[in-house]
Parts: C-alpha cells; structure tokens; sequence
C-alpha cells in the first residue's frame, strides 16, 4: 500500500482545495477542513440554479508512481449519496478520469479499480482508453447528482 492522504488532527490540509460550479456562474458551495476528530470534512450545499450543480475538493499532490500499483482504497463516511472519485495524471489536463461510488451513512472502504475510472470532461465520456497511466498528480471527490440537495462526506484515508 502507498499512502496518498491520511488524516489526522494535526495534518497540513493546505494542498486541498475546493472547486465548484460557481466557476461558470452556479451557486453551489463547498468547504473542507480538518474536523476535531481528525478527518476531511467536505460539506456544503449543491444548487442547480444558474445551470450549477456540483461541488468537489482536490488535491494537487507530487505524482504519485502507480505503474506497479491497480487500485484506490478511500476510507470514509458518507450521507448516503453518490460521489465521484476522480484522478488526473497531469494536473494541466482539463479532463479527469471517474468512478462513481455510494455512501452508506456508515465507515466503509471504497475500492477504485485504476483500470475502470473513465476518461470524462464536463460530464461528458471522452473517446479515449480508461486510466492506463503511470502517474497520478491530482485527486478528487466531487458530488454533482443533478439535484437541490446538502452534502457531507468525512475522509480517513486515501491509499494505493
């Protein structure tokens, strides 16, 4: 296992940073910071007013090796929605390859096949191969479920 991002109290979140649609003019909202038991806490709130209707948290890490390495493993606690995880192997690509995933309202280990995260823009499948990279330079969670609705996710860890 190769770590990408354990939480705890004292953990320097400052790499992490939030992305919503108000970078086209939606109202949707977002906030992530440590929480006092030493987990990411991503909350706010999506709105599909002004065409909006997503929010998502990034970190923009060193590449991470992953030629010899085939899956992502996030323990975490959600609300019950679904989320996206999703990887960029260059940072300055503006598409990112996604998996979907659901939350139980409980802890659980979500396992992301590298393989089946698929090349996406804007919502959009992409006509390229799914992830078959050898790096990984930008994670992210994003929550976009084509709805009105509030959000809460708490993240442990986030490892290869």
């Amino acid at each position: 296992m190769k770590m990408i991002f354990d939480f705890d109290k004292n953990v320097d979140v400052s790499g992490w940073y939030i992305l919503e649609d108000q970078v086209m003019g939606g109202k949707s909202t977002g906030e992530f910071y440590v929480n006092e038991e030493g987990h990411g806490l991503f909350k706010g709130h999506v709105s599909l007013e002004n065409n909006g209707g997503f929010s998502s948290v990034h970190y923009n890490h060193p590449k991470i090796d992953v030629s010899d390495l085939n899956t992502i493993s996030i323990r975490l606690k959600g609300d019950g929605k679904n989320y996206q995880f999703r990887v960029k192997d260059e940072d300055k690509h503006e598409y990112s390859y996604v998996a979907e995933f659901e939350t139980s309202g409980e802890w659980q280990k979500v396992k992301i096949a590298l393989k089946d995260m698929v090349p996406t823009f804007r919502g959009r499948k992409l006509d390229m191969p799914n992830f078959d990279k050898p790096n990984i330079d930008e994670i992210a969670i994003l929550i976009g479920n084509k709805r009105n609705e509030d959000f809460e996710i708490l993240i442990d860890k986030i490892e290869l």
